[in-house]
């Protein structure tokens, strides 16, 4: 009789990740390393044995790379096409802008001597995507993933000022409003003109309506088309500055750090 007996022997760990991994795949991307450090281009020989190959595999790794738009061949040289820069920017255009940006936003915290805050619109809230808290300590808790909602934000009501008018009428009457405070505007047509005097000035403030005590500022922070991607804020505390210092002081610092932010969106 044959033996149908299954080894109950678990597998090493490395023997689990070594029959996890796709060894084809790994060849492919250590031929799209090779083709990155050869602008001018290679012939499949000089590919093979750069990647330590036969000429066939070699061969079939090359021709799926041509196939898949991920590299072109020009006489008998293979080089890299323009999908894999496109694949670059649209990482770049996410986690890697937050990561340019926190050094400028470093920057606006330590001239202020208060936090600094980046936001995207998500539904009838801001998202905290970035962001680097001052030396005083505000009691709404604020971290990366925080969710607030927009309209009593000056993040999101600078966010909402890119919307057009149907639009904006659309969100505030599907939001769910409610006070905060007893400063928190709630009336929808007051809403609304908040937010598209936040567009017409191209800044928000709010004045403690989401906690007494707490002001905040924003700017928007626009793409190469001029929609608007994400908010910059600075929150402070109100016997800190009064809304008039907040123009006249934190505005210009906040407005130059965007504008930095925006020169990196401009490459994308």
């Amino acid at each position: 009789m044959e033996n149908d007996t299954v080894s109950n022997t678990p597998a090493t760990p490395d023997a689990q990740v070594s029959r996890d991994l796709v060894g084809s795949l790994q060849k492919g991307l250590g031929v799209l390393e090779i083709l990155a450090n050869a602008p001018d281009g290679m012939t499949l020989t000089e590919v093979a044995k750069e990647a330590e190959l036969t000429r066939a595999g070699a061969r079939r790794l090359l021709l799926t790379l041509v196939a898949s738009g991920y590299a072109r061949q020009e006489n008998r040289q293979f080089l890299l096409s323009a999908r894999l820069l496109g694949l670059a920017r649209t990482w770049m255009g996410g986690a890697a802008l937050w990561r340019y940006a926190e050094p400028i936003m470093r920057r606006i915290s330590e001239t202020l001597g208060e936090s600094c805050s980046a936001a995207v619109l998500e539904g009838e809230e801001v998202v905290y995507v970035a962001r680097v808290a001052g030396r005083r300590i505000v009691s709404v808790a604020l971290n990366i993933g925080t969710r607030l909602p927009a309209y009593c934000t000056s993040m999101g009501r600078v966010l909402l000022s890119d919307l057009d008018a149907p639009e904006l009428s659309c969100f505030l009457a599907q939001a769910s409003i409610s006070p905060k405070t007893g400063r928190t505007l709630t009336d929808r047509a007051a809403l609304s003109e908040a937010v598209m005097m936040a567009g017409a000035r191209g800044y928000a403030i709010v004045d403690q309506e989401l906690e007494l005590g707490l002001r905040s500022i924003a700017v928007p922070v626009r793409n190469k088309t001029g929609r608007i991607a994400a908010a910059l804020n600075v929150s402070t505390q109100s016997a800190r500055f009064t809304c008039v210092d907040m123009e006249q002081t934190i505005l210009p610092v906040l407005q130059a750090g965007a504008r930095e932010i925006e020169d990196f969106l401009a490459l994308q």
